[in-house]
C-alpha cells in the first residue's frame, strides 16, 4: 500500500495503474480516519498478523484468502469520483464474469445505507459488515469491499475481493466483549459471500489476475504495460 501512494505521487495523467497482490504475512488494514484502538493489536501480533493503516477510507479487512486491487485514475472536470467508484466495479464484475460465467450473477448494490446509525453499532469496525452503493454484491451478500482517496487531480481505489471465508477471523480481533463476538461473526456470514463458496472450488489467483486485468483493459478500452511484482519488493 506504501507503494500505491508513491505510485499515486508520481503520477502521470496519460497513464492508468492497476495492481493487484495478495499479503504475507496476513495483515488486517484499517481506514486511514479509523481508530487503531478498535483492533486488539497485542492478539493479532501474536497471531503474526500485521496491522497497517490504508491510505484509503473504510473500514477494517483483514487481507487473507483475498485479493487486493488498487487503481491509480485521473479525474478531471468530466469525471467524478463518484462515477469512477461505479465504473471500476463494473470493470470488476467484468473480470469476475471473465474468470468464471457463473459469477455473471454479480450485481452492484444500488441503495446507501445509513452509516450515521450503522458506525453505532459493534460491528461497524469491519468493512464487510455493509455493502455502500456500487459495491459487489452476489446473492445480495457482499463480495468486493472497496474505498477511495482524491489525491490531487488523481484518485486511488483499493479494494478488497473475497476469494475464501478467513476473513470471518476479523471478529477475533475487535476490542469487544466476548459475548457480542459471536453475533457479530453471524452478522458476517449473513452478510457476505466468498469466491470459494460460489464456485465451490480452490481459487486459481493467478488465472483470477489476469481475469480481472482483461476486464479493466475491455470496460476501459486500454492495454496495460504489464510490470513483474517482484520489481517492487
Amino acid at each position: 500500500m506504501d507503494l500505491d501512494i508513491q505510485l499515486a505521487q508520481n503520477f502521470s495523467n496519460d497513464e492508468v495503474i492497476f495492481r493487484v497482490y495478495r499479503w504475507k504475512p496476513y495483515c488486517i488494514s484499517l481506514g486511514a480516519n479509523q481508530n487503531i484502538e478498535e483492533i486488539n493489536i497485542e492478539k493479532a501480533r501474536l497471531d503474526n498478523i500485521d496491522v497497517v493503516k490504508r491510505p484509503t477510507g473504510g473500514r477494517a479487512i483483514l487481507h487473507s484468502e483475498e485479493l487486493t486491487y488498487s487503481v491509480i485514475y485521473p479525474i478531471d472536470y468530466k469525471t467524478s469520483a463518484h462515477n469512477l467508484y461505479n465504473q471500476i466495479n463494473i470493470a470488476l464484475k467484468k473480470g469476475l464474469t471473465l474468470y468464471n460465467c457463473s459469477l455473471s450473477k454479480i450485481e452492484l448494490e444500488h441503495n446507501q445505507p445509513d452509516f450515521k446509525d450503522f458506525y453505532k453499532q459493534d460491528k461497524s469496525s469491519i468493512c464487510f459488515a455493509v455493502s455502500a452503493k456500487s459495491e459487489i454484491n452476489y446473492n445480495a451478500k457482499k463480495l468486493v469491499g472497496s474505498a477511495q482517496r482524491k489525491m490531487g487531480n488523481v484518485i486511488l481505489q483499493h479494494g478488497s475481493i473475497l476469494a475464501g471465508n478467513y476473513h470471518l477471523k476479523i471478529v477475533d480481533y475487535l476490542k469487544i466483549e466476548n459475548n457480542r463476538k459471536q453475533t457479530i461473526k453471524e452478522d458476517i456470514i449473513n452478510s457476505t459471500i466468498d469466491l470459494k463458496t460460489i464456485l465451490n472450488e480452490e481459487i486459481d489467483y493467478s488465472r483470477l489476475k489476469t481475469s480481472l486485468r482483461q476486464g479493466f483493459e475491455y470496460h476501459f478500452n486500454v492495454t496495460f504495460e504489464l510490470y513483474n511484482e517482484k520489481v517492487f519488493t
